[in-house]
């Protein structure tokens, strides 16, 4: 039984998970889990800034 790969992640989807989490922490009462999502936003921009690099390379 194969598995579909998924497609190659790009700098746009990186960007666009790190907005996704970033609306859902504006709307987040919890403190904690607002500075984790923020956290793991910053996360996906480092890995856009780096496939935007590969991408020069």
């Amino acid at each position: 039984m194969s598995r579909e790969q998924p497609p190659p992640m790009t700098p746009e989807a990186a960007i666009e998970n790190a907005a996704r989490l970033l609306r859902h922490a504006e709307g987040e009462t919890n403190l904690v889990l607002m500075e984790r999502l923020d956290d793991l936003a910053g996360s996906w921009l480092g890995m856009a800034n780096l496939l935007m690099e590969r991408e020069r390379a």
